[in-house]
């Protein structure tokens, strides 16, 4: 009979927040898979457990994933965990997950801190529709399309930034959203210097522009107001665009702000303002 696979939430920063259950947990498998056992040996020396540990990360998902199904299949019991939060959620656990569901063995979560729910939580911005993006590309162009494509997103929108390169993701954001956006940077959730500040793009982008930030971020943005559904041509589209042109707008971007407000397909409106150029 197959072991079973533990998705044991740790704490993001305050120990006080791992569960009683995840703490049975700990001591009851046997053996822990953490991103990275230097950090979680920390965690497991606090609550005076000792445990069997392997690494698990992103750069040795395909032989070790094997590894730990093999022992899953033979019975162990396993605690998946990460450095911090919920393991599975824009994580290499996903992979691991996935292929214990092909095999049939059994994964079992341990609910516990999740740094961009509470981030969410606490953001003062609306929580009933939201979209979870983790960390943007550091490639410039899959970084742009990336954010093209929610420009009209109506969610609440919910970001991961290291501070290294808060300031250009927050010019990145500004850019594509706008400067009045609202935004909720929540940084060191949990922890000693935990904290919250509410304001917009614009004035988020210019603050870290001149001042180094510290600390993890989770980055909550306003999604885009809700319009009315309208039906428009492409021909009424094509309008739009020649006068974002006339406003100095480049073909792309003005195509781009078209398609997004009016609901029209970017690359037939596109295609038709190349073709009334030539």
């Amino acid at each position: 009979m197959a072991g079973t696979l533990y998705l044991v939430a740790t704490p993001i920063g305050n120990l006080g927040d791992l569960t009683f259950r995840g703490v049975e947990t700990l001591k009851q498998v046997d053996f822990i898979a953490a991103e990275d056992t230097r950090v979680t040996v920390k965690l497991l020396n606090h609550l005076e457990i000792k445990k069997p540990m392997v690494s698990y990360y992103r750069h040795n998902t395909g032989t070790r994933g094997e590894e730990l199904i093999a022992r899953l299949l033979a019975g162990e019991s396993c605690a998946l965990v990460t450095d911090a939060g919920t393991p599975a959620i824009s994580d290499p656990g996903e992979e691991l997950v996935a292929q214990c569901a092909q095999h049939e063995i059994p994964v079992v979560p341990i609910p516990g801190a999740c740094a961009f729910v509470n981030a969410l939580a606490v953001s003062g911005l609306p929580t009933g529709r939201f979209t979870f993006e983790g960390f943007l590309a550091m490639n410039k162009k899959n970084r742009r399309s990336h954010l093209e494509s929610l420009v009209g997103e109506t969610r609440t929108m919910i970001f991961h930034e290291a501070p290294h390169k808060l300031p250009a993701t927050l010019k990145d954001l500004r850019e594509a959203f706008g400067a009045d956006r609202r935004i909720s940077l929540c940084r060191e959730l949990t922890k000693l210097h935990e904290q919250v500040w509410r304001t917009t793009l614009g004035e988020a982008a210019d603050h870290y522009a001149q001042t180094p930030p510290k600390g993890e971020f989770v980055l909550v943005v306003e999604g885009a107001p809700q319009q009315e559904k309208e039906s428009y041509t492409l021909e009424e589209g094509l309008e739009q665009v020649e006068k974002r042109l006339e406003e100095g707008t480049s073909l792309r971007d003005a195509v781009k702000q078209t398609a997004a407000a009016m609901g029209l397909s970017r690359k037939a409106l596109y295609d038709l303002a190349v073709s009334r150029k030539d």
